[in-house]
């Protein structure tokens, strides 16, 4: 519990000293604006009632009084009066607290393959329907390292979309809900050969990508084909490491991603490294199968080819990965915005058969944060 030794204001701002010595200052407009009393925000879920241009040009602070646990502003310009929490007020200090972004590379738990030496993070797919502390662990493990594996997951078909359904929303796209992941005739994808896969992320050629994928073993009695999984955030660190020029450059260079089949013409123009405010990593796009024609200013391209190779040879780096053979009744469900996946060539005899599907991110943070209210 936070607590004020001092305050002071004038006008334009107010000053707190709090018991621990840090200090704090809001400007009397933000006070303004981010009022927690009825008329400014609904009471049921929090939105604002008012607009920017509804607050004074010339608001002002005329006077500050505490009251038990709460700073109560008077402002002069519209006569409002705000009470203020001492503790959200220390929370959301813009002085003591950067902006909060869950996506970054900043707030996850980066890995190579020396990281799982005690196992994989797995859950038993019951617990993960009935337990919520067994669901909040999945999908921190999914927040955190980017990716779970579900044990025992009914081996029915379409199962994956109710899997999905326990944290979110099935995000379809032109291969409809789900797709099936096994050897065709004259198939549109190469995912749909027995051919091995390397590194990537799945639809770049979709903006925004889904977050999220699942692939669910239905049937494996194939040689090989076994499973490759990839911190790319650990990639994209070691990269900005080796060659921040490299890495640079990578983020600041939109190229095309398009996929064309029988039924879809998809691309979009976007770079293989994403990055926020702050430079942290926040998203990645990369498969070298949907690349399309690259049309680059000649500089550009003499430079930007160095780096591609740079960070592609990354990916290929054994200690940055992790194998496994997936096995019938288990589902990878990983953020397809982080987690290269990959896979093994396999034999034309026996049969292997996944069933995947895609969410997309926002739901699973929102049944995260419900589930960690709850805990």
């Amino acid at each position: 519990m936070s607590d004020i030794s001092a305050f002071s204001f004038d006008r334009e701002q107010l000053s707190v000293t709090w018991a621990d010595g840090a200090t704090s200052e809001w400007l009397a407009l933000w006070l303004r604006d981010h009022c927690q009393m009825p008329a400014s925000r609904n009471p049921l879920n929090g939105q604002r009632l008012l607009n920017i241009t509804d607050i004074p040009a010339d608001i002002g602070i005329a006077a500050v009084t505490r009251e038990e646990r709460r700073l109560v502003v008077e402002f002069s310009g519209d006569g409002h009066r705000s009470e203020f929490d001492i503790d959200w007020l220390r929370a959301n200090c813009y002085c003591l607290n950067a902006a909060p972004d869950d996506r970054s590379e900043a707030t996850k738990t980066l890995w190579d393959r020396a990281f799982f030496s005690q196992g994989l993070p797995r859950c038993g797919y019951a617990d993960f329907r009935a337990l919520p502390a067994a669901r909040l662990a999945a999908l921190r493990a999914v927040r955190d390292l980017g990716f779970v594996i579900l044990e025992d997951v009914e081996r029915v078909a379409g199962e994956v979309l109710n899997v999905i359904r326990q944290f979110g929303n099935v995000r379809e796209t032109n291969y409809g809900p789900l797709f099936d992941v096994r050897t065709t005739v004259d198939p549109s994808n190469l995912a749909f050969t027995n051919l091995g896969l390397g590194c990537h992320l799945d639809n770049p050629y979709r903006d925004p990508v889904p977050g999220l994928q699942l692939l669910h073993c239905l049937e494996s009695s194939t040689s090989g084909g076994e499973s490759i999984l990839q911190d790319g955030f650990m990639a994209a660190s070691v990269l900005r490491r080796e060659n921040p020029e490299h890495f640079a450059l990578l983020c600041r260079t939109w190229i095309n991603f398009r996929f064309r089949d029988a039924t879809a013409d998809l691309q979009a123009h976007v770079p293989f490294i994403e990055v926020n405010d702050l430079d942290q990593v926040i998203k990645l796009r990369f498969n070298n199968r949907s690349i399309d024609t690259l049309k680059l200013p000649p500089a550009t391209l003499r430079r930007f080819y160095p780096a591609y190779r740079h960070y592609a040879e990354i990916l290929q780096r054994d200690d940055l990965q992790i194998e496994f053979k997936l096995r019938p009744g288990e589902l990878m469900l990983f953020d397809n915005t982080r987690i290269l996946h990959a896979r093994k060539a396999y034999s034309a005899s026996g049969t292997r058969h996944l069933q995947g599907a895609y969410s997309d991110l926002d739901g699973l943070y929102s049944s995260l944060r419900r589930l960690e209210a709850r805990a």
